[in-house]
Formats: structure tokens, C-alpha cells, sequence
């Protein structure tokens, strides 16, 4: 598919470069707060914002400031707009925001922020940079969602809080898969996705 080169930081991340499933970063996350889907959609909404603006105001700001203070002044940066989206949260949805507990608060720490912050705001103007936070949060979030969809599927019977699979499938000896919920399915769901990825892109293969 022939894209703008302008489009690249935008597309790539999706699939191509995505920072999850390619560059292996955020995998932490991607991990601990997809046990159901409300959790990893308000994850993957969360590091999008941020990614976006904080790749602005450090392109913006990038020739002011001090080589020697970069990752401190980034942090600054990353932590107040983290703050915002955490109080946010709490006033909208105060029950996500106990369940993402202090994953939202570690969002400061992502290595996928940093990385592009560093590897690509620092850098790059300031819509280019725009355009690189929205694919990477997009690409990290594409992930969580369908590791969240089929967890909270398969473990709970549910999406969304709501009950998807049947009644009639329990009484005829359907049962949940109660593994699904533990944290070791999230990384065995990853590892499924990026076997599959990978095997449609077999330039990626080693």
C-alpha cells in the first residue's frame, strides 16, 4: 500500500513498526490491565492523549532545552499531563480508575512515551511528531484491545461488563476459561499475535 510519506509515523506504528508486537515496548502494561476490555480500551485512550501531546510541547520546546536535562524536563512534561488524565478519570469514571490503579501513574515510565519522545519529538516539528503519539498510542492500543477482547471473552463470558456468551451454552456444559483472566494468558495472547504478524509479514521474520 502506497502511502504519503507525511502519513508514515501515523501508519507504521499500526502494524508495520507497531511498539508492541515489533519494537516489544509497553509490554508491562499491555499485560497487567487487559483481564477485561473497559480497562485496556481506557488504557490504550490514556497513553494515546498523552503520547500525542507530550510528542507536541517536546517538539515545540526542543531547541530550548539543555541537552543535560532532556529526559528530566520530558519526565516533567509526561508527569503533568498524566496527572491530568488520572484526575480526569477519577471525576468520570472513578471505577476504571481503581482498577487501572497505578498503571495509570506509570504511564510517566512507559518506554514507548520515552522512546518516541527522545527517538522522534526530540527531533521532528511539531504535526509530525502529532502524528507519530497517535500512531504509536493507537498501535499500542490495537493490542490491548484484542488481548482484552478475547481474555474478558473466553475468561469471563462477558465484554464490556455485558454477558455475550448465552445461557443456554452454561447449560449445555459450557464453561469459562478461568485461565484466561490470570496474568500468564495476557503474554501467551501477545506471543499469539505477534506469531501471527508475523507470519503475514515475512520481512519482519528473522
Amino acid at each position: 500500500m502506497n502511502v504519503n510519506k507525511s502519513l508514515l509515523p501515523l501508519v507504521n506504528p499500526l502494524s508495520k513498526d507497531n511498539p508492541v508486537i515489533v519494537q516489544v515496548l509497553g509490554i508491562c502494561s499491555a499485560l497487567a490491565v487487559t483481564s477485561k476490555l473497559e480497562p485496556a480500551l481506557v488504557m490504550a485512550v490514556s497513553v494515546t492523549a498523552v503520547l500525542a501531546l507530550a510528542n507536541v510541547i517536546i517538539s515545540l520546546i526542543r531547541n530550548t532545552i539543555p541537552t543535560s536535562i532532556r529526559i528530566i524536563v520530558q519526565l516533567v512534561v509526561v508527569a503533568a499531563l498524566v496527572v491530568i488524565v488520572d484526575q480526569v478519570l477519577k471525576a468520570y469514571n472513578y471505577e476504571v480508575s481503581k482498577a487501572l490503579s497505578v498503571f495509570i501513574g506509570l504511564i510517566i515510565t512507559n518506554c514507548i512515551i520515552m522512546g518516541r519522545l527522545e527517538a522522534f519529538a526530540m527531533s521532528n516539528r511539531p504535526w509530525q511528531s502529532f502524528l507519530d503519539g497517535v500512531g504509536n498510542g493507537i498501535g499500542y492500543g490495537i493490542i490491548l484491545v484484542i488481548v482484552g477482547f478475547f481474555r474478558e471473552l473466553l475468561g469471563s463470558g462477558t465484554l464490556l461488563g455485558f454477558q455475550v456468551i448465552p445461557q443456554w451454552a452454561y447449560d449445555h456444559g459450557y464453561q469459562n476459561n478461568g485461565l484466561m483472566i490470570l496474568p500468564p494468558m495476557a503474554l501467551i495472547t501477545v506471543a499469539c499475535i505477534i506469531w501471527v504478524h508475523r507470519s503475514r509479514n515475512k520481512d519482519l521474520q528473522e
